[in-house]
Protein backbone atom coordinates (compact mmCIF):
# COMPACT_ATOMS: atom_id res chain seq x y z
CA UNK A 1 0.00 0.00 0.00
CA UNK A 2 1.21 3.63 -0.64
CA UNK A 3 2.18 5.17 2.53
CA UNK A 4 2.08 9.64 2.71
CA UNK A 5 2.98 11.39 5.65
CA UNK A 6 0.66 14.65 5.65
CA UNK A 7 0.65 17.59 7.96
CA UNK A 8 -0.32 20.99 7.69
CA UNK A 9 1.15 24.34 8.86
CA UNK A 10 -1.08 27.44 7.99
CA UNK A 11 -0.19 31.38 8.85
CA UNK A 12 -0.64 34.48 6.50
CA UNK A 13 1.94 36.75 8.16
CA UNK A 14 1.12 40.74 7.74
CA UNK A 15 4.86 41.98 9.39
CA UNK A 16 3.70 45.21 10.16
CA UNK A 17 0.32 43.58 12.47
CA UNK A 18 -0.03 44.36 15.95
CA UNK A 19 0.01 41.13 17.39
CA UNK A 20 1.62 38.30 17.30
CA UNK A 21 1.22 34.58 16.44
CA UNK A 22 2.10 32.46 19.72
CA UNK A 23 1.36 28.68 19.91
CA UNK A 24 -2.09 29.49 21.69
CA UNK A 25 -2.82 30.96 18.90
CA UNK A 26 -2.79 27.73 16.73
CA UNK A 27 -4.08 25.90 18.97
CA UNK A 28 -7.13 27.58 19.37
CA UNK A 29 -7.54 28.32 15.00
CA UNK A 30 -9.38 31.40 15.27
CA UNK A 31 -11.88 30.89 12.16
CA UNK A 32 -9.80 27.45 11.09
CA UNK A 33 -10.31 24.08 13.00
CA UNK A 34 -7.95 23.61 16.52
CA UNK A 35 -4.96 22.18 16.02
CA UNK A 36 -5.27 18.27 15.37
CA UNK A 37 -2.32 16.19 15.92
CA UNK A 38 -1.98 12.04 14.64
CA UNK A 39 -5.07 10.00 13.51
CA UNK A 40 -7.25 13.08 15.17
CA UNK A 41 -6.65 15.02 11.87
CA UNK A 42 -8.25 11.96 9.78
CA UNK A 43 -11.01 12.30 12.00
CA UNK A 44 -11.44 16.38 11.89
CA UNK A 45 -10.68 16.86 8.82
CA UNK A 46 -13.35 15.97 6.84
CA UNK A 47 -16.09 17.80 4.43
CA UNK A 48 -14.68 21.14 4.85
CA UNK A 49 -13.17 23.77 2.96
CA UNK A 50 -9.29 22.87 3.71
CA UNK A 51 -6.49 21.69 1.35
CA UNK A 52 -5.60 19.02 3.40
CA UNK A 53 -8.91 17.66 4.39
CA UNK A 54 -9.72 17.71 0.24
CA UNK A 55 -6.19 15.67 0.09
CA UNK A 56 -7.84 13.20 2.74
CA UNK A 57 -10.84 12.46 0.77
CA UNK A 58 -8.39 12.06 -2.69
CA UNK A 59 -6.05 9.60 -0.73
CA UNK A 60 -8.92 7.13 0.66
CA UNK A 61 -10.23 6.93 -2.46
CA UNK A 62 -7.28 5.93 -4.11
CA UNK A 63 -6.55 3.51 -0.87
CA UNK A 64 -3.66 4.73 0.30
CA UNK A 65 -2.13 4.90 3.70
CA UNK A 66 -1.50 8.27 5.31
CA UNK A 67 0.79 8.49 8.12
CA UNK A 68 -0.88 12.12 9.93
CA UNK A 69 1.67 14.59 11.93
CA UNK A 70 -0.14 17.57 12.74
CA UNK A 71 -2.52 20.04 11.62
CA UNK A 72 -2.73 23.83 12.51
CA UNK A 73 -3.49 27.06 11.41
CA UNK A 74 -3.68 30.96 12.97
CA UNK A 75 -5.70 33.83 12.00
CA UNK A 76 -3.33 36.07 10.16
CA UNK A 77 -1.39 39.07 12.27
CA UNK A 78 2.14 39.85 13.05
CA UNK A 79 5.09 37.38 13.31
CA UNK A 80 4.91 33.58 14.40
CA UNK A 81 6.61 33.55 17.49
CA UNK A 82 9.77 31.46 17.23
CA UNK A 83 8.44 29.29 20.26
CA UNK A 84 5.38 28.26 18.16
CA UNK A 85 6.81 27.64 14.89
CA UNK A 86 9.49 25.68 16.22
CA UNK A 87 7.39 23.32 18.25
CA UNK A 88 4.50 22.88 15.49
CA UNK A 89 7.38 21.96 12.66
CA UNK A 90 9.08 19.74 15.39
CA UNK A 91 5.75 17.48 15.64
CA UNK A 92 5.93 17.57 11.24
CA UNK A 93 9.36 16.51 11.07
CA UNK A 94 10.06 14.05 13.52
CA UNK A 95 6.72 12.41 12.77
CA UNK A 96 8.07 11.95 9.50
CA UNK A 97 11.27 10.96 10.44
CA UNK A 98 9.44 8.53 12.59
CA UNK A 99 6.74 7.33 10.20
CA UNK A 100 9.50 4.59 8.66
CA UNK A 101 9.01 3.45 5.24
CA UNK A 102 7.42 5.89 3.33
CA UNK A 103 6.33 7.03 -0.88
CA UNK A 104 5.91 10.57 -0.32
CA UNK A 105 4.73 13.47 1.78
CA UNK A 106 2.09 16.20 1.16
CA UNK A 107 2.06 19.17 3.49
CA UNK A 108 -0.89 21.85 3.41
CA UNK A 109 1.01 25.23 3.97
CA UNK A 110 0.15 28.98 3.26
CA UNK A 111 3.14 30.22 1.62
CA UNK A 112 3.46 33.45 3.71
CA UNK A 113 4.43 32.69 7.01
CA UNK A 114 7.13 34.53 8.40
CA UNK A 115 8.19 34.58 11.91
CA UNK A 116 10.33 35.73 14.62
CA UNK A 117 13.85 34.19 13.37
CA UNK A 118 13.08 33.41 9.89
CA UNK A 119 11.74 34.79 7.10
CA UNK A 120 10.96 32.31 5.01
CA UNK A 121 9.11 29.76 7.29
CA UNK A 122 8.02 27.39 4.62
CA UNK A 123 11.08 27.09 2.73
CA UNK A 124 12.71 25.76 6.40
CA UNK A 125 10.10 23.69 6.89
CA UNK A 126 10.35 22.44 3.52
CA UNK A 127 14.23 21.90 3.99
CA UNK A 128 13.95 20.51 7.19
CA UNK A 129 11.29 17.77 5.82
CA UNK A 130 13.73 17.44 2.61
CA UNK A 131 16.77 16.32 5.17
CA UNK A 132 14.72 14.06 6.29
CA UNK A 133 13.41 12.40 3.29
CA UNK A 134 16.25 12.80 0.89
CA UNK A 135 16.51 13.97 -2.78
CA UNK A 136 14.45 11.21 -4.52
CA UNK A 137 10.85 11.15 -2.61
CA UNK A 138 8.43 13.36 -3.52
CA UNK A 139 7.18 16.32 -1.63
CA UNK A 140 4.09 18.45 -3.10
CA UNK A 141 2.42 21.34 -0.93
CA UNK A 142 -0.80 23.00 -1.21
CA UNK A 143 -0.39 26.92 -0.98
CA UNK A 144 -2.56 29.87 -0.18
CA UNK A 145 -2.84 32.23 -3.18
CA UNK A 146 -1.62 34.84 -1.05
CA UNK A 147 1.43 32.98 -0.88
CA UNK A 148 4.56 35.16 -1.16
CA UNK A 149 6.86 31.95 -2.91
CA UNK A 150 10.78 31.89 -2.52
CA UNK A 151 13.11 30.29 -4.65
CA UNK A 152 13.66 27.81 -1.15
CA UNK A 153 10.10 26.33 -1.22
CA UNK A 154 10.36 25.76 -5.05
CA UNK A 155 14.29 24.23 -4.85
CA UNK A 156 12.79 22.23 -1.85
CA UNK A 157 9.24 20.89 -3.33
CA UNK A 158 8.64 18.36 -6.05
CA UNK A 159 5.42 20.39 -6.38
CA UNK A 160 3.91 23.86 -5.24
CA UNK A 161 0.23 23.93 -6.08
CA UNK A 162 -1.72 27.25 -5.39
CA UNK A 163 -5.86 27.90 -4.53
CA UNK A 164 -7.35 28.98 -7.79
CA UNK A 165 -9.86 31.48 -6.36
CA UNK A 166 -10.21 34.60 -3.74
CA UNK A 167 -12.42 34.10 -2.19
CA UNK A 168 -10.73 31.20 -1.51
CA UNK A 169 -13.90 28.63 -2.39
CA UNK A 170 -11.15 25.88 -3.83
CA UNK A 171 -8.91 24.94 -0.36
CA UNK A 172 -10.29 21.78 -0.48
CA UNK A 173 -10.25 21.43 -4.04
CA UNK A 174 -6.76 22.76 -4.51
CA UNK A 175 -5.96 19.54 -1.68
CA UNK A 176 -7.46 17.04 -4.21
CA UNK A 177 -5.15 18.59 -7.25
CA UNK A 178 -2.42 17.89 -4.95
CA UNK A 179 -3.06 14.34 -4.60
CA UNK A 180 -3.72 14.31 -8.51
CA UNK A 181 0.13 15.29 -9.16
CA UNK A 182 1.08 13.12 -6.62
CA UNK A 183 -0.12 10.09 -8.17
CA UNK A 184 0.81 11.11 -11.41
CA UNK A 185 4.57 11.03 -9.95
CA UNK A 186 4.10 7.71 -8.40
CA UNK A 187 3.02 6.34 -11.73
CA UNK A 188 5.37 7.82 -13.94
CA UNK A 189 8.35 7.93 -11.46
CA UNK A 190 9.21 11.10 -13.61
CA UNK A 191 10.59 14.49 -11.97
CA UNK A 192 8.74 17.55 -13.90
CA UNK A 193 10.87 20.91 -14.59
CA UNK A 194 10.22 23.72 -12.73
CA UNK A 195 9.81 27.51 -13.83
CA UNK A 196 9.34 30.06 -11.46
CA UNK A 197 8.93 33.60 -12.24
CA UNK A 198 8.71 36.48 -9.34
CA UNK A 199 6.83 39.90 -10.61
CA UNK A 200 7.98 43.29 -10.62
CA UNK A 201 5.03 45.03 -8.56
CA UNK A 202 2.70 44.72 -5.29
CA UNK A 203 -1.01 44.05 -5.83
CA UNK A 204 -2.99 45.31 -3.48
CA UNK A 205 -5.27 42.30 -2.03
CA UNK A 206 -8.17 44.33 -2.63
CA UNK A 207 -8.00 43.97 -6.36
CA UNK A 208 -7.03 40.34 -6.27
CA UNK A 209 -10.82 39.05 -6.41
CA UNK A 210 -11.11 36.44 -8.88
CA UNK A 211 -14.72 36.77 -9.07
CA UNK A 212 -13.60 40.52 -10.99
CA UNK A 213 -11.16 41.95 -13.75
CA UNK A 214 -8.04 41.49 -14.70
CA UNK A 215 -7.61 38.50 -12.51
CA UNK A 216 -10.95 36.02 -13.22
CA UNK A 217 -9.08 36.26 -17.18
CA UNK A 218 -5.98 35.74 -15.97
CA UNK A 219 -7.02 32.30 -14.17
CA UNK A 220 -9.27 31.23 -17.35
CA UNK A 221 -6.25 31.75 -19.26
CA UNK A 222 -3.76 29.70 -16.88
CA UNK A 223 -6.87 26.79 -16.45
CA UNK A 224 -6.14 26.59 -20.51
CA UNK A 225 -2.35 26.39 -20.35
CA UNK A 226 -2.56 23.21 -18.32
CA UNK A 227 -2.04 20.27 -20.08
CA UNK A 228 -0.28 17.08 -20.01
CA UNK A 229 2.86 19.23 -21.07
CA UNK A 230 2.40 21.37 -17.87
CA UNK A 231 0.88 19.18 -16.03
CA UNK A 232 0.13 21.64 -13.20
CA UNK A 233 0.49 25.89 -13.21
CA UNK A 234 -0.26 28.65 -10.57
CA UNK A 235 -0.55 31.99 -10.49
CA UNK A 236 -0.42 33.49 -6.29
CA UNK A 237 -1.01 37.35 -6.64
CA UNK A 238 1.01 37.56 -3.20
CA UNK A 239 0.44 38.84 0.48
CA UNK A 240 1.31 42.43 0.32
CA UNK A 241 2.03 43.16 3.53
CA UNK A 242 5.48 41.21 4.79
CA UNK A 243 8.64 43.50 4.89
CA UNK A 244 11.17 40.63 3.35
CA UNK A 245 12.71 40.46 0.31
CA UNK A 246 10.44 38.02 -1.87
CA UNK A 247 7.48 39.65 -0.64
CA UNK A 248 6.12 39.70 -4.53
CA UNK A 249 3.58 38.20 -6.56
CA UNK A 250 4.62 34.92 -8.03
CA UNK A 251 4.46 32.19 -11.04
CA UNK A 252 5.31 28.77 -11.19
CA UNK A 253 4.92 26.06 -13.79
CA UNK A 254 5.76 22.14 -13.71
CA UNK A 255 6.70 20.91 -17.09
CA UNK A 256 7.67 17.77 -18.69
CA UNK A 257 10.34 19.66 -20.44
CA UNK A 258 12.03 22.37 -18.84
CA UNK A 259 11.41 24.73 -22.18
CA UNK A 260 7.79 23.72 -22.03
CA UNK A 261 7.71 24.71 -17.97
CA UNK A 262 9.43 28.04 -19.18
CA UNK A 263 7.13 28.89 -21.74
CA UNK A 264 3.70 28.56 -19.61
CA UNK A 265 5.27 30.50 -16.91
CA UNK A 266 6.41 33.20 -19.00
CA UNK A 267 2.96 33.67 -20.78
CA UNK A 268 1.24 34.05 -17.49
CA UNK A 269 3.84 35.82 -16.37
CA UNK A 270 3.27 38.47 -19.25
CA UNK A 271 -0.49 38.47 -19.48
CA UNK A 272 -0.23 39.34 -15.97
CA UNK A 273 2.26 42.33 -16.06
CA UNK A 274 0.28 43.36 -19.47
CA UNK A 275 -2.65 43.88 -16.62
CA UNK A 276 -0.56 45.66 -14.02
CA UNK A 277 -3.04 49.35 -15.33
CA UNK A 278 -6.12 47.25 -14.09
CA UNK A 279 -5.45 46.41 -10.36
CA UNK A 280 -6.75 49.54 -8.94
CA UNK A 281 -10.05 50.58 -8.19
CA UNK A 282 -11.81 53.42 -5.81
CA UNK A 283 -11.77 53.18 -2.35
CA UNK A 284 -14.16 55.26 0.07
CA UNK A 285 -13.36 57.51 3.30
CA UNK A 286 -15.67 55.92 6.03
CA UNK A 287 -17.95 58.52 5.98
CA UNK A 288 -18.21 58.94 2.24
CA UNK A 289 -18.56 55.25 1.98
CA UNK A 290 -21.31 54.87 4.87
CA UNK A 291 -23.47 58.23 3.03
CA UNK A 292 -22.96 56.95 -0.71
CA UNK A 293 -24.17 53.41 0.69
CA UNK A 294 -27.59 54.85 2.43
CA UNK A 295 -28.30 56.95 -0.31
CA UNK A 296 -28.08 53.46 -2.43
CA UNK A 297 -30.26 51.75 0.17
CA UNK A 298 -33.34 54.34 -0.62
CA UNK A 299 -34.25 51.92 -3.57
CA UNK A 300 -32.34 48.75 -2.75
CA UNK A 301 -33.99 45.80 -2.33
CA UNK A 302 -31.07 44.07 -0.54
CA UNK A 303 -28.09 45.08 1.86
CA UNK A 304 -25.06 47.78 0.71
CA UNK A 305 -22.19 45.60 2.00
CA UNK A 306 -19.23 47.77 2.86
CA UNK A 307 -15.94 45.81 3.40
CA UNK A 308 -14.14 47.38 6.34
CA UNK A 309 -10.25 46.34 4.46
CA UNK A 310 -7.97 48.17 6.60
CA UNK A 311 -8.81 45.89 9.58
CA UNK A 312 -9.30 42.76 8.03
CA UNK A 313 -8.40 40.14 10.41
CA UNK A 314 -7.48 37.97 7.35
CA UNK A 315 -4.66 40.34 6.67
CA UNK A 316 -3.62 40.86 10.08
CA UNK A 317 -5.68 43.18 11.63
CA UNK A 318 -6.80 43.01 15.45
CA UNK A 319 -10.43 43.55 14.16
CA UNK A 320 -11.40 45.68 17.09
CA UNK A 321 -11.08 49.04 15.29
CA UNK A 322 -14.07 51.43 15.42
CA UNK A 323 -14.04 54.00 12.44
CA UNK A 324 -16.85 51.89 10.56
CA UNK A 325 -19.10 51.70 13.21
CA UNK A 326 -18.89 55.20 14.24
CA UNK A 327 -19.38 56.57 10.60
CA UNK A 328 -22.69 54.43 11.14
CA UNK A 329 -23.51 56.10 14.34
CA UNK A 330 -22.61 59.56 13.25
CA UNK A 331 -24.30 59.66 9.57
CA UNK A 332 -27.57 58.44 11.79
CA UNK A 333 -27.53 54.83 9.22
CA UNK A 334 -30.68 53.19 9.47
CA UNK A 335 -30.83 49.07 9.32
CA UNK A 336 -26.76 48.87 9.46
CA UNK A 337 -24.82 46.27 11.22
CA UNK A 338 -21.16 45.64 11.36
CA UNK A 339 -18.68 43.12 12.84
CA UNK A 340 -16.70 41.49 14.13
CA UNK A 341 -15.26 43.31 16.45
CA UNK A 342 -12.77 41.70 18.78
CA UNK A 343 -13.06 42.72 22.17
CA UNK A 344 -13.53 39.80 25.20
CA UNK A 345 -13.64 42.69 27.95
CA UNK A 346 -16.61 44.25 26.31
CA UNK A 347 -18.41 40.41 25.51
CA UNK A 348 -18.01 39.90 29.09
CA UNK A 349 -19.54 42.93 29.84
CA UNK A 350 -22.26 42.57 28.37
CA UNK A 351 -22.99 39.04 29.53
CA UNK A 352 -22.57 39.79 33.29
CA UNK A 353 -25.37 42.95 32.22
CA UNK A 354 -27.55 40.56 30.58
CA UNK A 355 -29.97 40.92 27.43
CA UNK A 356 -31.97 43.50 27.31
CA UNK A 357 -30.19 46.07 29.72
CA UNK A 358 -27.81 48.96 28.56
CA UNK A 359 -24.36 49.39 28.70
CA UNK A 360 -21.22 51.88 28.99
CA UNK A 361 -18.58 50.90 27.21
CA UNK A 362 -15.07 51.54 25.66
CA UNK A 363 -15.46 49.71 22.94
CA UNK A 364 -12.28 48.30 20.74
CA UNK A 365 -9.79 50.19 19.78
CA UNK A 366 -7.33 49.01 21.72
CA UNK A 367 -4.73 47.50 19.64
CA UNK A 368 -2.87 50.55 19.16
CA UNK A 369 -3.40 51.74 15.79
CA UNK A 370 -2.76 55.40 14.73
CA UNK A 371 -5.88 57.49 14.39
CA UNK A 372 -7.83 54.77 16.35
CA UNK A 373 -8.79 54.93 20.24
CA UNK A 374 -11.86 52.76 22.16
CA UNK A 375 -15.56 54.04 21.11
CA UNK A 376 -16.50 54.91 24.63
CA UNK A 377 -20.75 55.05 23.94
CA UNK A 378 -23.89 53.25 25.41
CA UNK A 379 -25.01 50.13 24.12
CA UNK A 380 -28.20 47.99 24.30
CA UNK A 381 -27.51 44.96 24.81
CA UNK A 382 -29.92 43.01 22.36
CA UNK A 383 -28.35 39.30 22.42
CA UNK A 384 -25.53 36.95 23.57
CA UNK A 385 -24.01 34.00 22.66
CA UNK A 386 -21.87 31.25 24.02
CA UNK A 387 -20.36 31.94 20.24
CA UNK A 388 -20.44 28.16 19.02
CA UNK A 389 -21.89 27.88 15.67
CA UNK A 390 -21.22 26.47 11.98
CA UNK A 391 -20.33 28.78 9.12
CA UNK A 392 -22.11 26.67 6.73
CA UNK A 393 -21.29 29.25 3.53
CA UNK A 394 -18.87 28.52 0.78
CA UNK A 395 -15.23 30.66 2.21
CA UNK A 396 -15.66 28.40 5.82
CA UNK A 397 -17.52 25.25 4.02
CA UNK A 398 -19.05 24.15 7.22
CA UNK A 399 -16.46 24.58 9.56
CA UNK A 400 -17.47 24.30 13.10
CA UNK A 401 -16.67 28.31 14.78
CA UNK A 402 -15.82 29.52 18.06
CA UNK A 403 -15.92 32.88 18.95
CA UNK A 404 -16.42 32.96 22.55
CA UNK A 405 -18.99 34.76 24.34
CA UNK A 406 -20.42 37.14 22.05
CA UNK A 407 -23.20 40.03 21.76
CA UNK A 408 -24.91 42.36 19.87
CA UNK A 409 -24.65 45.81 20.92
CA UNK A 410 -27.29 48.40 19.42
CA UNK A 411 -26.70 52.32 19.40
CA UNK A 412 -29.25 54.15 17.95
CA UNK A 413 -30.44 52.05 14.44
CA UNK A 414 -26.98 50.49 14.21
CA UNK A 415 -25.80 47.17 15.43
CA UNK A 416 -22.37 45.54 16.41
CA UNK A 417 -21.46 42.02 16.53
CA UNK A 418 -19.17 41.44 19.41
CA UNK A 419 -16.62 38.61 19.90
CA UNK A 420 -14.14 37.54 22.16
CA UNK A 421 -12.16 35.67 19.78
CA UNK A 422 -11.26 36.94 16.20
CA UNK A 423 -11.96 35.77 12.48
CA UNK A 424 -12.88 37.99 9.73
CA UNK A 425 -16.91 38.29 8.55
CA UNK A 426 -17.04 36.15 5.75
CA UNK A 427 -20.02 34.06 6.10
CA UNK A 428 -24.19 35.31 7.27
CA UNK A 429 -24.03 32.79 10.30
CA UNK A 430 -21.23 35.20 11.46
CA UNK A 431 -24.24 38.05 12.29
CA UNK A 432 -27.50 35.29 12.53
CA UNK A 433 -25.47 33.98 15.85
CA UNK A 434 -26.25 36.84 17.37
CA UNK A 435 -29.49 37.33 16.26
CA UNK A 436 -29.29 39.89 13.77
CA UNK A 437 -30.59 38.56 10.00
CA UNK A 438 -27.40 40.23 7.41
CA UNK A 439 -30.59 39.92 4.73
CA UNK A 440 -33.40 42.19 6.34
CA UNK A 441 -30.38 44.81 6.97
CA UNK A 442 -30.19 47.69 4.80
CA UNK A 443 -26.66 48.26 5.50
CA UNK A 444 -23.57 45.60 5.88
CA UNK A 445 -19.89 46.12 6.97
CA UNK A 446 -18.09 43.46 7.31
CA UNK A 447 -14.76 43.20 8.63
CA UNK A 448 -13.08 41.46 5.28
CA UNK A 449 -11.77 42.11 2.14
CA UNK A 450 -12.49 39.72 -0.48
CA UNK A 451 -13.41 36.30 1.28
CA UNK A 452 -16.94 37.54 2.48
CA UNK A 453 -18.03 37.84 -1.01
CA UNK A 454 -18.37 34.56 -1.75
CA UNK A 455 -21.72 34.78 0.73
CA UNK A 456 -22.40 37.97 0.62
CA UNK A 457 -22.50 38.66 -2.81
CA UNK A 458 -25.43 36.86 -3.53
CA UNK A 459 -27.74 38.82 -1.31
CA UNK A 460 -25.98 42.55 -1.97
CA UNK A 461 -27.66 44.88 -3.92
CA UNK A 462 -23.63 46.79 -4.21
CA UNK A 463 -20.48 45.85 -2.86
CA UNK A 464 -18.18 49.08 -1.59
CA UNK A 465 -14.50 49.32 -0.21
CA UNK A 466 -14.33 51.83 2.58
CA UNK A 467 -10.49 52.41 4.02
CA UNK A 468 -11.18 52.95 8.01
CA UNK A 469 -7.97 52.50 10.30
CA UNK A 470 -6.42 49.59 10.05
CA UNK A 471 -3.36 47.05 10.33
CA UNK A 472 -3.48 46.41 6.42
CA UNK A 473 -3.70 49.67 4.45
CA UNK A 474 -5.37 49.46 1.21
CA UNK A 475 -2.69 51.35 -0.77
CA UNK A 476 0.68 49.30 -0.50
CA UNK A 477 2.54 52.52 -0.73
CA UNK A 478 1.14 53.75 2.29
CA UNK A 479 3.24 50.68 4.38
CA UNK A 480 6.70 51.59 5.52
CA UNK A 481 9.03 49.07 3.64
CA UNK A 482 12.40 48.77 4.27
CA UNK A 483 13.36 45.06 3.21
CA UNK A 484 11.69 44.54 -0.15
CA UNK A 485 13.46 43.48 -3.49
CA UNK A 486 15.58 46.90 -4.94
CA UNK A 487 13.33 47.79 -7.98
CA UNK A 488 9.84 46.12 -7.22
CA UNK A 489 7.24 48.88 -7.35
CA UNK A 490 4.92 49.33 -4.27
CA UNK A 491 1.71 48.99 -6.02
CA UNK A 492 0.57 48.75 -9.63
CA UNK A 493 2.66 51.72 -11.76
CA UNK A 494 4.05 52.61 -8.15
CA UNK A 495 7.47 54.06 -7.57
CA UNK A 496 10.05 51.45 -7.56
CA UNK A 497 11.02 50.37 -3.96
CA UNK A 498 14.99 51.75 -3.04
CA UNK A 499 15.90 50.62 0.24
CA UNK A 500 17.81 53.84 0.70
CA UNK A 501 14.76 56.27 0.74
CA UNK A 502 12.11 56.30 3.19
CA UNK A 503 8.47 55.19 2.57
CA UNK A 504 6.17 57.32 2.24
CA UNK A 505 4.53 56.45 5.17
CA UNK A 506 7.53 57.64 7.76
CA UNK A 507 8.80 60.42 5.24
Amino acid sequence: MTRIAVGGFLHETNTFAPTKATYDAFVHGGGWPRMETGTGILKTLRRINVGLAGFIEAAEAERWELVPTIFTAATPCAHVTEDAYERITRVIVDGIAAAGPLDAVYLDLHGAMVTEHLDDGEGEILARVRRVIGNELPLVVSLDLHANVTPEMVEHADALIAYRTYPHVDMAETGRACARHLKLLLETKQRFAKAFRQLPFLIPISWQCTKDQPTKSIYERLVALQSAAVPTLSFAPGFPAADFIHCAPSVFAYGRTQAEADAAADAIAAIVEGHEDDFDGKIYSPDEGVRHAMELARTATRPVVIADTQDNPGAGGDSDTTGMLRALVRNKAERAATGVIYDPQSARAAHEAGEGATVTLALGGKSGIPGEAPYRESFVVEKLSNGSFIAPGPYFGGRAMEMGPSACLRIGDVRAVVASNKSQLADQAMYRYVGIEPTEQKILVNKSSVHFRADFEPIAAKLLICAAPGAMPADTADLPWTRLKPGIRVKPNGAPFNPTTKSRSTG
